[in-house]
C-alpha cells in the first residue's frame, strides 16, 4: 500500500526566459512524491481562463488528481516571472489576487486531508483570506499520526510572525533553508550556531523532525536527538527551480518508510540534485531515484 500525500497551497505557472513551467511548491512536492511511490494530490485552485486549464491538463498528464483544484471564476490563474541569476538561483516576482488566493477548504478536500499519511504546506498560500483559514483547517484535519510538514517557503513579503508561528504549532515537521534560518532565528530571537537554533526551534514547537538544506553545501537533519549532516552533491546546475520541494518529497516519504535518517538524507540530496540539473521543477526523475518507499 503506497502512502497518500496531500499538498495544499499555492499552483502557478513560472514563467522562465526559456518559456513557462508548472509551479508552485505544493503542486511541485505532490509531483515527486507521486514520483517516488505516493499517491499524491494537490488542493489549490486555478482561474477559470486557459491557463487555469492547461494546468489541469498539465496535472492530468503527470498522473495527478484533479479533483482537488477548484475553478475560480473571478480571479486569474496564478503566475511568478522569474529570473535566474548567474549561478542558476532563480529570483521570483510572484503577482496576487489570483485564485490560489481563494482557497477553498470544501467537504472532498477535507476528506483527502483526513486520509493522508502526510501533508505539506507552505507561508506563501497564507499570505490572505480565505486561503489562510483553509491551509489551516485542512492540515488540522489529518490525523494525529500523520506527518505535517511545514516547507516553509519565505518569499519576498508575503509572510509574518503571525502566519510562521501559527504553522510551526500544527506542523511536526519543518524544512526551511539557510536563508530562512537566520530570519527565524531573529523572529524568534534563537542565539548560538546552526545546530543550536535548530534544536531550539524543534524544542519550542514540538517538532519531530527540522531539516536545512543548504544548496550545494548538502543538508542538515534533527530528528529527536539524532543529527544527520550530508556534505551535498556536485552536479552542473540548469536552475535549481523545484530541488527544494523534491527534498521535501524525499524527506517525508523516507520520514514515513521508517528509514535511517543518513540514508533519508543521502537519498533527498540525490532527487535534489537531479532536479537542479534539469530545466524546470518536474523533470522525470531516474528509475535509479524511484527507490522503494513504502
Amino acid at each position: 500500500m503506497s502512502f497518500k500525500a496531500l499538498a495544499v497551497g499555492e499552483i502557478l505557472w513560472d514563467l522562465l526566459p526559456s518559456g513557462k513551467q508548472l509551479g508552485g511548491a505544493p503542486a511541485n512536492f505532490a509531483y515527486h512524491a507521486h514520483a517516488l511511490g505516493a499517491e499524491a494530490r494537490v488542493v489549490s485552485r486555478v482561474g477559470g481562463d486557459a491557463q487555469g486549464r492547461e494546468i489541469l491538463d498539465r496535472l492530468r498528464a503527470l498522473s495527478l488528481p484533479t479533483d482537488g483544484i477548484g475553478v475560480d471564476g473571478s480571479a486569474p490563474t496564478g503566475t511568478v516571472s522569474v529570473k535566474l541569476a548567474a549561478d542558476g538561483q532563480p529570483r521570483f516576482t510572484i503577482h496576487e489576487n489570483v485564485a490560489w488566493d481563494r482557497i477553498v477548504a470544501d467537504k472532498t478536500s477535507l476528506a483527502f486531508a483526513a486520509q493522508a499519511d502526510v501533508v505539506c504546506f507552505g507561508s506563501l498560500a497564507q499570505r490572505s483570506e480565505p486561503s489562510r483559514s483553509s491551509v489551516r483547517e485542512l492540515v488540522a484535519a489529518t490525523a494525529a499520526a500523520a506527518l505535517r510538514v511545514f516547507d516553509i517557503n519565505l518569499r519576498q513579503h508575503f509572510y509574518s510572525r503571525d502566519v510562521v508561528e501559527e504553522s510551526l504549532r500544527l506542523a511536526n515537521v519543518l524544512k526551511l533553508n539557510d536563508a530562512e534560518l537566520p530570519v527565524l532565528a531573529a523572529m524568534f530571537g534563537l542565539g548560538g550556531g546552526v545546530r543550536d537554533q535548530l534544536a531550539a526551534l524543534a524544542q519550542r514547537f514540538a517538532l519531530r523532525t527540522v531539516a536545512l538544506t543548504r544548496g550545494a553545501r548538502g543538508s542538515l537533519l534533527l530528528a529527536g536527538d539524532a543529527w544527520s549532516e550530508h556534505s551535498g552533491l556536485t552536479v552542473k546546475v540548469a536552475d535549481s527551480i523545484g530541488a527544494g520541494d523534491a527534498f521535501t518529497a524525499a524527506l517525508a516519504l523516507g520520514l514515513l518508510s521508517g528509514r535511517q535518517l543518513d540514508d533519508i538524507n543521502r537519498h533527498a540530496n540525490e532527487v535534489a540534485a537531479y532536479v537542479c540539473s534539469q530545466p524546470g521543477a518536474t523533470p522525470i526523475l531516474p528509475q535509479s531515484l524511484r527507490e522503494p518507499m513504502k
